[in-house]
């Protein structure tokens, strides 16, 4: 399949956890670490598949981003014997938001900040993408996140809402590492999709789904080189 050209659109979009940062590790380490507190044991791997299991059920229970996490962190305490304590439920509520970028998120998003408009759209709240927003060292023209839409992804309702915002007569191009979330709900819009691989074919803390993305690229830097590329 041929690369995306650069002049074929106007607007890259984002999702960002799990694809601008490695929100995978910080949920592990942190759930990992008010396990160990409370004297209970669970395999990454099965964190992982409760998390992606979880937090959309959650998430079709509404409520803002950090109650969700709340829920499930909730959820994690029943099934392993305990209660969480305030201050495990505040802690892991921005455990997400606190996630580090992976190591070629940075650069990837200034070169292609020369190039395109960039935009987020992410299953979160205003206050937590800020939080992380600090880390990622660029300007996003737009940003479109759960509780501007009242919905979560893979809601198409908060692509819609997003293109809206962009405006219609802008080309986009949606990037992102959850086939689930994303790739699926963009694609049946008519969107142009890049997936981002970071799970390199495994389990992680997105639910799987059999969508096909546009193109599929195994990191940003390597999309973000292809795009250069093409100019």
């Amino acid at each position: 399949m041929k690369t995306p050209s650069l002049g074929n659109y106007d607007i890259l979009s984002f999702d960002c956890y799990g694809t601008l940062v490695d929100w995978e590790s910080s949920i592990v380490e942190t759930l990992q670490d008010i396990f160990q507190f409370h004297d209970a044991n669970m395999n990454n791997d099965v964190v992982l598949e409760y998390f992606a299991t979880w937090e959309p059920e959650e998430q079709a229970q509404g409520g803002s981003y950090r109650n969700v996490l709340r829920r499930v962190l909730m959820k994690c305490g029943f099934r392993l014997g305990f209660v969480p304590r305030s201050e495990d439920l505040s802690r892991f509520e921005e455990c997400v938001a606190r996630s580090k970028p992976f190591e070629d998120t940075c650069d990837s998003l200034r070169t292609l900040q020369d190039y395109f408009k960039l935009a987020i759209i992410s299953n979160t709240d205003n206050d937590l993408f800020e939080i992380t927003s600090e880390a990622l060292g660029v300007e996003f023209a737009h940003v479109v996140t759960a509780e501007n839409t009242g919905c979560y992804k893979p809601d198409a309702a908060m692509f819609e809402a997003a293109i809206q915002k962009f405006g219609r007569s802008q080309r986009v191009l949606h990037v992102a590492q959850s086939l689930f979330h994303d790739i699926a709900p963009a694609h049946a819009m008519g969107i142009d999709t890049v997936w981002i691989d970071r799970t390199d074919g495994r389990a992680g803390a997105a639910r799987s789904s059999d969508a096909t993305p546009t193109w599929r690229y195994a990191d940003l830097a390597a999309f973000a080189q292809a795009m250069v590329d093409t100019s």
